[in-house]
Parts: structure tokens; C-alpha cells; sequence
């Protein structure tokens, strides 16, 4: 029986462990509109139910999440933005807030390719399980824009700030066994193992001591809580910018046209 009741996104709970599958494989569960309030509010609900020991995140079909959904990019686009994004301060903000409320343990079981968002959903987790070969990137650049929702908090705590901006200025991907080799996620294993060995941790960890396993993770994540509070609004003003750019415009263009954008030269 699904727990919440969301459109995009399945909640299941078994024994404590709560399984959170994203749903919209026809699309490699990309994030539209949709799912993105729907994600906002998953994390509440998360956080405020007190039978939820543990959250296990995955994907349905092939890919666990593609990032933000370049049919809706377009869409949004031709339609015009709110006047200065006021919308994507207040979801996307309120979305990285949500995630640090969420006391329980999260584990990604990243069962296929983790691209932008996508990614930034899984590196939030405490312990990311991750397909030896699936693909995992924040290539934001790529498409004319900041990483800012994640890519530029998250990244360099985990690797370190010049491997990170290495991976965020060419927006190149890696494998999962090249992730877990450079320490950007825990565990690459083979892709049919994913589910089951983050559900077996997950299950470990809800028999644990459910406030020290809480506590722990509240005090390790200070950091990541005074890094979001620090950063996150300026990056998205920043990315708010590179929305209206002729570069990202161009790659909208040229992803509906399957085609390598051509970008212009930046700023004069």
C-alpha cells in the first residue's frame, strides 16, 4: 500500500525501512514541476512520521533519476519565468531544507544514471549505493547553467573543492565504480545488488539505536546545514541568471533538436 499517496513518487514502509521509488521511468524519472513539489513534501512527511526508521531511495526502470526534465525546461521557457524566479528560490531552497530535516537515515540505492538534481538527491543521502555502471554527474555547464541545487554544496565536501570543480566545469560523468574510487559515493556494486544491499543496511540500521544513529547524523551534517545556509541562495540567484542566457537557451534549443549546442563565448 503506497504511504503518501504522491503521483510521481512511491512510498512503501516494511519493518521500519521506508522505500521511496521516483516515478516517472518513461521519462528516467526526470523532476517536472511535479515531482519537484511532490519531492518537497516528501521530506516533511518523512520527517514528521514517527514509524519511519530508516529511508531507502531508488528509481524506477532503467535510470534512478535524470536530473530536471528538458521538455519542462523548454516549456518553461517559452512560456517566461516569474518575474525574477521568485518560485525557483522558494521550491528549491525549501527543498535542501526539507532534506536536512529529515533526522532518520537515508540510503540511495542508485539502480541507474544520477544526473544533476538526480545526483544531488542521492549525494544528500547518509550512505549512497550506487550500479558499478551507471553513470552519476552534475553536468549543469552543459547546459548553460549553475549547479545550484546541490552540485556546488555537496560536491566539494565530498572530494575535496578543485576535484570538485574539475567534475562541475567540464560537467563529465563518472561511473559508479569510478565515484566510489574518488570517494563521491560509498558503495559500487553490481547493478542487480543495489536494492538489496542498501535495504540490508537499512534494515541493520533500523535494529539500531534509533537517537545516537539520529544524533550522530545531525552533528555530522552542521556542516552541510551551515554550507546550505551560506551558499544555496546565491548560487540559485546566480543560476536564475544563466536561465535568460543565450546559453542555456541554446541548449534547450539544440536538446529538442538532438544536437551539440554551440555555445557562445561567455561574458565579454
Amino acid at each position: 500500500m503506497d504511504r503518501y499517496g504522491f503521483t510521481t513518487i512511491r512510498t512503501e514502509l516494511d519493518g521500519g525501512v521506508l522505500l521511496v521509488t521516483l516515478a516517472r521511468p518513461d521519462r528516467m524519472n526526470a523532476i517536472n514541476d511535479v515531482m519537484h513539489r511532490e519531492l518537497t513534501a516528501l521530506y516533511a512527511r518523512i520527517a514528521a512520521d514517527s514509524e519511519v526508521e530508516v529511508v531507502v531511495l531508488t528509481g524506477e526502470g532503467r535510470g534512478f533519476c535524470a536530473g530536471g526534465d528538458f521538455k519542462q525546461m523548454a516549456e518553461n521557457n517559452d512560456a517566461g519565468y516569474d518575474d525574477g524566479f521568485s518560485q525557483l528560490f522558494v521550491d528549491a531552497v525549501a527543498m535542501a531544507r526539507n532534506i536536512l530535516a529529515v533526522r532518520q537515515p537515508m540510503i540511495a540505492a542508485v539502480n541507474g544514471d544520477a544526473i544533476g538534481l538526480g545526483a544531488t538527491l542521492a549525494l544528500f543521502c547518509d550512505i549512497v549505493y550506487i550500479s558499478a555502471t551507471a553513470r552519476i554527474g552534475d553536468p549543469h555547464v552543459q547546459a548553460g547553467l549553475v549547479a545550484a541545487d546541490g552540485g556546488v554544496v555537496l560536491w566539494p565536501m565530498l572530494i575535496g573543492a578543485n576535484k570538485a570543480k574539475e567534475y562541475l566545469l567540464t560537467g563529465d560523468l563518472l561511473t559508479g565504480a569510478e565515484a566510489e574510487r574518488i570517494g563521491l559515493v560509498n558503495h559500487a556494486v553490481p547493478a542487480e545488488e543495489v536494492l538489496e544491499q542498501a535495504t540490508a543496511t537499512a534494515r541493520r540500521l533500523a535494529q539500531g539505536a534509533a537517537l545516537a544513529i539520529r544524533f550522530t547524523k545531525r552533528l555530522v551534517n552542521k556542516d552541510l546545514e551551515d554550507r546550505v545556509d551560506r551558499i544555496y541562495e546565491m548560487a540559485l540567484a546566480m543560476e536564475a541568471v544563466t536561465f535568460r542566457s543565450a546559453d542555456h537557451l541554446e541548449a534547450v534549443k539544440a536538446f529538442g533538436e538532438r544536437r551539440a549546442p554551440v555555445f557562445a563565448r561567455g561574458l565579454r
